[in-house]
Formats: C-alpha cells, structure tokens, sequence
C-alpha cells in the first residue's frame, strides 16, 4: 500500500471502528488471550501473588483500560519485567497474605504517581534513558527470571529456594538439579523445549499456534496422565480457586508506615512500569501498518489508572506489554477492540474454566517465563551493544551488573552515570550535558536546525522540542557543523524523525555527519569529532 492508500483505510475508532473491524479485532484478541492466560499467571506466582490475580489485571487491562488508551493496537497487562520488583516488595514487607497486601499498598500510589506523570506530559522523558543501560536493565530482570524459576521449572521444594538473592539462585543451580523432581521435571524440560523451539518452525500456519498454548496442550494432559493432583507435592500445580471469591477489597496502606521501603519501591513500579510502557507504545507505533502515532501521555494515564484499581482489588500492575502486542499486529488487529476483546475471553475463561486452569503444573509456567528471560539476556543482546560500540557493551554490561547486585534503580542509574562520563571523556563540555543549543534557521520551504556541540541522551529533549516545532512538509537540513559528540540514542532518535518527516511529505538531510567520526561499523554508533576531547578548546 502508498501512503495515500494508507490514509483512506485507517480503521475508525469508537463504536464504528467495532462495527467496521469486528472479526479480524475479535480473532486477534482471542489468539492473544491463549497467549496471555498461561502467562499472567506464571508472573503473578513468580511475583508472590495469588496466581488469579495475574489474570484480573489482564481483565481489567482489556475492559477499562480499552477505553482510556492512547494507543490503538497495545496490549494491557502484567509484565515479566515487574516479576523483580513485586517479588522483593512482598518480601519486604514480610511475605505471605500479608506482604502481597502491603505491597498492594505501593501499586495503588505508584499508579497515582503514574497518573501524575501523564497529566504532566512526562511522556517524553522516556527519550533520556539510553538505549544501551535500558537493554541493560532487562537483560539483568531476564536473568534473575531465569534464576527464580530454575527450581520452579525441577519442581524443587520451595524451602530450598526461599529467600535467596538472583546470585545465591544462580549459584544454587547445581543444587537445584540435585534435588529435582524426575516426573515433573520431563514436564518442564519439555515444556521449554517447546517453548524455545517453536519459533523455528516455518509452516505458515503452524507459526499462528501460540507456543504457550502448545505447552499446555502438552503439560496439562501429561499431568493428569501422570496423576499430579493426588501424587505430587502440594506445590507441584497451579492454585486459582474461583476469582468472585478472591476479587475484593485487598489493598492495606499500612505498609506507608514504613516509608523508607515503601517510597523505594512505589518509584521502583512506577519509573520501570512507564518505561517498559513508553518503550512498548513507541515499539508498536513503529509496526502499526498504518503508522497511527499513539499518545504516550493518555497511555500513562490510563496506566495509573488500571493499576491503582488492580491494587485495591489485589492485582498486579500492568503495562503495554511488548510480546502480547507484537502479536496483536501479526493477527491483525486494528484498532483498541482487539485488547478488549483478549480482556473479555480471559473473563470468560476464569469464570467457566477455573478447574482446568488448577491442572497446570507450575513447572510448564515456570518454561514460559524462563523462555522470556532468556529472550531478554540472550547472548544476541552482548553481540549486538558490541556491534553498535565498545562503550555501548561497557554500559550494558555495568547496567546488568549493578542490577544484579543492588537493584534496578542502582543499576540504570550506573548505566547513565557511566554513559555521561564517556560523553564528557569524549569532548561534551558539562554545560552540554543538559544544554542541547539547538538554532532553527530558515524562511520558505528550507529549514535548517543546527545542533550544538553535545547531542547526547541527556539534552536530547531540547533537540526533540525543536524538532517537534519544525514545520510540515518542509526540506528540513540538520546541520551537524558545530557538533563534537553523538551518541547513539540521539542518532536512532534522528533516523526515526527522518522515516516519519519524509512519510508526511517532507524531505530531511544530514549536513556533517560524516565529519563525525563513527565509534563502530554499525549505521547509528555514537559519533565524535576526530581531535576533540575533553579540556580542547572548540
């Protein structure tokens, strides 16, 4: 399709977009909800909570938050990237029923805090992480999944686990398969099997079967085989119950009491929520075959929303998820129905089907979950940061590193610590590091935006403030003379203003770059000017 076909066929939205996209929404969200069932509840027992209520946030992420979106084709739910924080915050708050309610307590204020994000337009914030420290921090949340839910996987009594950290998990894994489960465990060797086998298989319509799916056609059967529900330990299978009886009031506040825990974590959930979020929303607007642009701040806000109110009834916070909303546009989902209606089918299964959901071994959860921290902290990641530049690895890698050793927050901010220092290594003075000194110059239908000395993770929100204030339609030249270091975040950044300025009519040219000098082969390493470092005069 061009792009003025593009434009006549955007789906409608509202009630007409219902009508117009009714099947291909429908049948979308139904294949999302076979994917996002099995995993909603493996993240809420990874994350020490009743295993419905991983499934009441999915709900209310497709009935409520279908109806305050900003984005048309994202898929509201809980995330595996949360399992750390939601894990600890209970442990914190000393385990058990009790721990789940208080750190129920941090959701509700952390969906607040959210809320207040979006009405600020923070948004746009999203843009001062770099790319390189945000890998970083999921590859160490894919590692400490992977940790957890070894034992889980070998269906190893729990106290053997119990309150190890993800480097004594690690550690312990010899142990762990000294004291597996053999029954159980061929169910979750080859539930993982299955799970990271699946997407070699190239059979057109073979490809459109959700692997979690396969799982449990695979793991529920095998159980019952196998009579889990009478022989195996009390911790072997999944534990539902019916969800009228759970869903209620949940929440306690009296957690505020301890407020140095208690506002760690509330900025734990809320800054890690909205930034898988926002990097969610931006990654689908990219795949969205009509390239709708969605509103970061409206999602924010429906964000909070949903997740104060997961927090009183006793679920999980959820974000626009990326798994589940790549496979919304591969199904073809078109408009907001689709989240909806994968909301709806998950309603209707916990309702009707709650027995067969007590038939699935934990173990089988536990493969799905691993198979996504290893996507997370696959060995593809370390290659590619060093394919994009030797720095890039170094803050990946210090990224993992503090995380894995003190937490997420400690750890992203070592990773832009360290990217900060190599900027200033490289030439950006200290003022440049939160100066962009952006000039717009030009009358007619050429415009020319000259960057400053530093265009850098750190100042790049006045470069896109600038950018956003550019006319439509326009031969815009970003002029690159007085620049002395790049980094990699702002060169993607500029590449996709380039894809969407030139779709809209426009043209963009990039004047100097090659007077920069690449840190790497690769088209978008960071940048510097051959001869300046810090301390030169320029």
């Amino acid at each position: 399709m061009n792009n003025h076909q593009d434009l006549r066929s955007i789906p409608k939205d509202g009630l007409e977009g219902l009508k117009q996209n009714f099947s291909k929404d429908a049948t979308s969200g139904f294949v999302v909800f076979l994917l996002a069932l099995p995993l909603s509840l493996g993240i809420a027992s990874a994350s020490e909570f009743p295993p419905i209520m991983g499934v009441l946030t999915a709900i209310i992420g497709g009935l409520v938050a279908t109806f305050l979106t900003g984005s048309q084709l994202s898929i509201k739910g809980p995330a595996a990237g949360l399992i750390v924080i939601l894990a600890d915050a209970v442990g914190a708050f000393g385990g058990g029923v009790e721990g789940w309610r208080l750190a129920l307590g941090v959701m509700v204020v952390a969906g607040v805090v959210q809320i207040l994000f979006g009405l600020l337009k923070w948004g746009k914030f999203v843009d001062i992480f770099p790319l390189s420290a945000v890998h970083g921090m999921l590859a160490a949340i894919g590692f400490i999944i992977i940790a957890k839910q070894v034992p889980v996987l070998l269906n190893v009594d729990p106290s053997i686990s119990s309150g190890k950290g993800p480097i004594a998990l690690l550690g312990a894994i010899p142990s762990f398969f000294a004291n597996l489960d053999p029954q159980v465990s061929i169910i979750g060797g080859v539930s993982l099997v299955i799970m990271m086998g699946w997407g070699f298989v190239k059979h057109p319509m073979l490809k459109q079967i959700p692997a979690p799916l396969l799982v449990l056609l695979f793991a529920i059967p095998t159980g019952l085989a196998m009579d889990l529900q009478n022989s195996a330990p009390d911790h072997t299978l999944v534990k539902v119950g019916k969800i009228v009886e759970q869903v209620g009031i949940n929440v306690s506040i009296e957690g505020v009491s301890r407020t140095g825990i208690f506002v760690k974590f509330v900025i734990m959930v809320a800054l890690v929520g909205s930034l898988e979020s926002l990097l969610t929303v931006k990654a689908i607007d990219m795949l969205d075959p009509w390239k709708r642009k969605a509103d970061p701040n409206k999602d924010m806000i429906a964000i909070g929303i949903c997740n104060s109110l997961a927090g009183v009834l006793g679920g999980l916070p959820m974000i626009s998820e990326v798994a589940r909303s790549s496979a919304n546009v591969a199904q073809g989902g078109r408009t907001r129905w689709a989240n909806f209606f994968h909301g709806a089918f998950l309603l209707l299964s916990v309702l009707l089907a709650y027995q067969v959901l007590e038939m699935i071994p934990n173990a089988a959860l536990a493969a799905m979950l691993i198979a996504v921290g290893i996507k997370l902290a696959h060995p593809k990641e370390f290659t590619h940061m060093l394919k994009v530049g030797p720095e890039q690895l170094a803050i990946f890698v210090t990224t993992i590193f503090f995380t894995l050793f003190e937490d997420l927050l400690i750890g992203i901010a070592a990773g832009m610590l360290l990217k900060a220092i190599i900027h200033i290594f490289r030439g950006a003075s200290l003022k440049s590091l939160f100066r962009a000194g952006v000039k717009v110059e030009g009358a007619g239908d050429e415009v020319t935006l000259h960057l400053g000395d530093a265009a850098i993770f750190t100042n790049y929100l006045g470069i896109k403030e600038a950018i956003r204030k550019l006319p439509a339609g326009k031969t815009v030249r970003l002029d690159f003379a007085r620049t002395v270091v790049m980094d990699h975040s702002v060169m993607q950044n500029l590449h996709h203003f380039e894809e969407d300025y030139t779709r809209a009519g426009g043209k963009v040219a990039f004047i100097g770059l090659d007077s920069l000098t690449p840190m790497s082969a690769h088209p978008q390493a960071a940048r510097k000017r051959a001869g300046k470092t810090k301390g030169e005069k320029r």
